[in-house]
């Protein structure tokens, strides 16, 4: 049972916690010393602001392969830049949508807009971990009236990774615009657009970057064209009743995020200089909780095999008791913050066969201890065995 009030975080795939240091001093230096409107004036403030914006862009396209820092968009978070990337696009009547039966609502969502609004057809592809077997659905998925694929690079349920390189390489044979969801995989995974064939890429700064809430973005590699879903002021071309034309401004309406936007950049390098010692050591943490949850009677776990490559997620069940329950227990007899749910993705609780119980999720980072992980499992042991009749 708990016995302090220090909470163990294991939630860390809804939104990091703790933040590293640097993340809240460049916020709190951008709210006291550059509290001007980016892009907005002449002055040093404004200029001072404008700074920030362009060195938190080029930092973005240089960690994630981006030709462009200039098609590099700020959000307020991950689910506005999936919108600006599939709404963005000119659709029409019977056009074609390849993606994923793992996908958030932030994307799934929006592909049925499409479908109630332009007759856009959509097709979900199950992922059983099986790469053969989905290069296989997704040649066969591939029409005339293909138009997008767009597929998250890792499932926010289970923490399965999509294999998008092999996936996306079919796709740009058929001259098919892509778009990754890296939501869960921005801060984890290695990402390079060039590299991989990723037209358009989305991410948030709260997750695995470690940076603030509130703030996301869209990267744009190539030629894309994208109709704005926000239209405003953009600080310049202000003669004009139209959206302008130009990059970034064309896509970015109304004041900018500049504190969240300082946090991110803070993030961005803390995560550039730690990044080659944080995956082995988040795995180190989700593979020591998975033999040890594998150990204890009555847990269904829903994860990939042990493994090198995978994200630092958990999700299980005990016996039949429902998730939100367990993690209610979790939360108030041994201060364990977990989520348990839907997780906003009912399409991937429809093939895990969990659509009635939800599960329940751990999710960690590498400010997460052994230690942690130790107390966990008791934790669990302990409602498994209150629950094995169940």
């Amino acid at each position: 049972m708990k016995g302090d009030d220090i909470m163990i975080y294991f939630d860390q795939a809804a939104s990091s916690f703790p933040k590293p240091a640097e993340v809240a001093e460049a916020m709190v230096k951008a709210v006291n010393e550059t509290a001007a409107n980016p892009g907005r004036g002449s002055h040093r403030l404004g200029r001072k602001a404008a700074q920030i914006i362009n060195q938190t862009r080029e930092k973005a396209a240089h960690l994630f392969g981006c030709s462009d820092p200039g098609k590099a968009i700020f959000s307020n978070n991950a689910t506005v830049a999936l919108n600006q990337a599939i709404k963005g696009l000119n659709w029409k009547k019977d056009d074609h949508i390849i993606t994923t039966s793992f996908e958030h609502n932030a994307m799934r969502r929006p592909f049925n807009y499409l479908e109630e609004n332009y007759g856009v057809h959509i097709t979900y592809i199950d992922w059983d971990q099986d790469e053969h077997k989905m290069e296989e659905k997704v040649k066969k998925a591939i029409n005339p009236k293909t138009k997008l694929m767009a597929m998250t690079h890792a499932s926010n349920v289970t923490g399965t990774i999509i294999p998008l390189k092999k996936i996306i390489g079919i796709a740009k044979q058929y001259g098919v615009t892509t778009l990754v969801d890296a939501s869960q995989t921005a801060g984890h995974l290695d990402i390079n657009m060039k590299d991989q064939q990723i037209d358009m890429l989305a991410f948030p700064g709260h997750k695995g970057l470690l940076g603030p809430q509130g703030i996301g973005m869209l990267l744009v590699e190539g030629d894309i064209q994208l109709t704005p879903i926000h239209h405003g002021g953009t600080g310049s071309f202000s003669e004009s009743p139209a959206q302008p034309d130009q990059w970034p401004e064309r896509l970015e309406s109304g004041t900018l995020n500049t504190p969240g936007i300082a946090g991110l950049l803070a993030a961005f390098e803390v995560y550039e200089n730690n990044k080659h010692n944080n995956v082995p050591r988040e795995t180190l943490l989700i593979n020591k909780l998975l033999e040890g949850m594998n150990k204890i009677p009555g847990i269904h776990i829903y994860v990939p095999p042990k493994s090198e490559n995978r994200l630092p997620i958990s999700a299980f069940n005990i016996n039949s008791i429902h998730s939100q329950e367990i993690a209610v227990i979790l939360d108030s007899h041994y201060d364990i913050a977990v989520r348990g749910g839907l997780h906003c993705s009912p399409l991937a609780h429809q093939v895990l066969n969990t659509a009635n119980q939800g599960v329940v999720r751990a999710s960690l980072s590498y400010y997460n201890t052994e230690e942690e992980v130790e107390q966990f499992l008791q934790a669990v042991k302990e409602i498994a065995e209150v629950y094995q009749e169940f």
